[in-house]
């Protein structure tokens, strides 16, 4: 049975959600245990799917054992390792960190996919870097093969999009709020050196004034499990004072991407 693995940050915790929700092939979901995973378990549980939570290093005995052992051959494991939020605040962390989880998951990965785009142009040659690999190994791409911007590239539609929608902004600093980045507001505001201290509001208030930012861009994706979207979106306007504009996502670029990695993961046992 082919095993597939996806690594990814936090910020798409609901998009990688999704597509387990609505994938029948999968056979069983892992999830690496670590102190990330939490948020992706419990959204899990809240709509009653089932999976198994492993220590890294459980995860290749089980590999060599009861997995190989199923010759199914329209179903596949699902390993999901998720990462912290933080580690696009240094590029060389980030890039480190990703292109070790990659050579980890290899020996026992038919397949990976990277839920990451170029985040500050650091995983852009991640591909090419691994294509000696038995198992391929994706990151987040356009129809065009272009790897995404980041994570608000990514659920916008990619590149072409998102260049449409600063535009529409018309110079005005808007920050955009996709439910994960709603839920996780001041841990991101902290990494990205916006302010030391979030809970500082007059500090992070005139840092964000000095930036120029003067609106919120609520990214609906449209999907359900970061239940308190609403009300972040609401506290960060009011605690800044900013206008809230509304912005359509779609799930096609993820959707697709995904559709293509368990193709070749597939493809890879032929």
């Amino acid at each position: 049975m082919p095993v597939m693995t996806i690594i990814g940050c936090r910020m798409f915790e609901d998009e990688i959600v999704h597509l387990i929700e609505n994938d029948p092939e999968i056979e069983e979901v892992i999830v690496v245990e670590n102190e990330d995973c939490e948020g992706l378990r419990t959204k899990l549980g809240d709509i009653g799917i089932s999976y198994r939570v492993l220590p890294f290093e459980e995860i290749p005995k089980k590999f060599s054992g009861e997995w190989k052992n199923d010759s199914s051959p329209d179903r596949f494991i699902l390993i999901v390792y998720m990462l912290e939020l933080a580690l696009h605040a240094i590029p060389e962390n980030l890039k480190s960190t990703v292109y070790s989880k990659v050579e980890n998951v290899a020996s026992f990965s038919d397949g990976i996919l990277l839920f990451y785009g170029l985040c500050g142009n650091v995983l852009g040659k991640i591909e090419e870097d691994f294509e000696a690999l038995e198992c391929p190994v994706h990151i987040l791409k356009e129809e065009d093969g272009e790897i995404v911007d980041d994570c608000i590239g990514a659920v916008l539609g990619g590149r072409k999009q998102y260049l449409e929608v600063l535009k529409s902004c018309k110079g005005v600093g808007t920050f955009f709020l996709t439910p994960m980045w709603a839920a996780n507001w001041r841990e991101m505001v902290r990494t990205a050196g916006l302010s030391q201290n979030p809970d500082d509001i007059e500090m992070s208030k005139f840092v964000f004034d000095y930036a120029g930012y003067k609106k919120i861009a609520k990214v609906n994706t449209g999907l359900p499990y970061e239940k308190n979207f609403e009300a972040y979106v609401r506290e960060f306007a009011r605690l800044f004072d900013f206008e809230v504009t509304e912005l359509e996502a779609t799930l096609h670029l993820v959707e697709n991407c995904y559709k293509k990695a368990k193709i070749e993961t597939f493809e890879n046992l032929k």
